[in-house]
């Protein structure tokens, strides 16, 4: 039986052990959230996963995980996921756009060097990931990201600094573009699929962003055009927002349970 420790248990950690919860093959052992978050924690995953002990950090464990995943956002994976990478414990991370920090990348690369072990990075609210890494190895020459929200879901975001996002309810108006890189600095909780992308294809520094406020969509809108040596391709999509948390697509979510279980299936795509 694989063991897991989740990092976190916000709206996406929740949702995970939900699905998770009826597989005999897996069992999360450990969630690691801060001290003054433990009770609220046990309350959260008390349904699903009634077998977890809750802790600050993976030293105070009782039992190693086999896979340790990481949904709590950007400071987790220097707090825990590169520990664990030494320690030899394999590691998915979620929170991708935390990489475009200046050097994250190499740091998780020496680390899981360092362990004999591997990180994964989640494809998120995104598809044709594996389009894209493929079409690296021939060649690349342009990836253009675009993501589209209603004005209002860019609350709490530089964006409500530059515009009055109330009064943007008449046409679409970009509110960002640049690299992948500028786009995870200047919007880090809205830059996990630019930075996806970026570190599938042409990198962070190569790979264009445009981000639009637009009262024209009710959902998170992305699209992705990618022309290279193996010809052209366009992408759009649609993503429902997670429930618990309107500001996370559900496919988020589905995405990390894909990644777990498929760490014990016997035939994986």
């Amino acid at each position: 039986m694989l063991k897991i420790a989740m990092v976190g248990c916000g709206a996406i950690g929740v949702a995970a052990l939900e699905l998770l919860a009826c597989r005999t093959d897996l069992v999360v052992t450990t969630v690691l959230v801060p001290p003054p978050h433990r009770a609220d924690a046990r309350q959260r995953i008390q349904p699903w996963a009634r077998r977890a002990t809750i802790h600050a950090s993976l030293d105070e464990a009782p039992t190693r995980p086999d896979l340790l995943v990481e949904c709590a956002g950007h400071g987790a994976i220097v707090e825990h996921v590169l520990p664990a990478l030494r320690a030899g414990i394999p590691c998915v991370i979620a929170s991708v756009g935390a990489l475009a920090a200046p050097g994250l990348i190499e740091e998780l690369e020496q680390a899981a060097r360092a362990g004999q072990t591997r990180v994964q990075l989640l494809s998120g609210a995104i598809g044709a990931i594996d389009a894209l890494a493929a079409a690296r190895h021939g060649g690349l020459d342009e990836v253009v990201y675009i993501g589209r929200k209603p004005p209002l879901a860019w609350s709490g975001t530089p964006a409500a600094q530059q515009f009055d996002l109330t009064s943007l309810a008449q046409s679409p108006t970009v509110i960002f573009e640049g690299s992948a890189r500028e786009a995870a600095s200047a919007y880090p909780k809205n830059a996990n699929v630019a930075a996806t992308l970026a570190l599938a294809g042409l990198g962070l520094d190569h790979t264009r962003v445009r981000l639009w406020a637009d009262p024209g969509v009710q959902d998170n809108v992305h699209h992705v055009h990618a022309r290279g040596a193996f010809g052209e391709f366009e992408l759009t999509m649609r993503g429902k927002p997670l429930a618990a948390n309107p500001k996370t697509s559900s496919l988020t979510v589905y995405s990390l349970v894909r990644a777990i279980c498929n760490a014990v299936e016997p035939l994986v795509i």
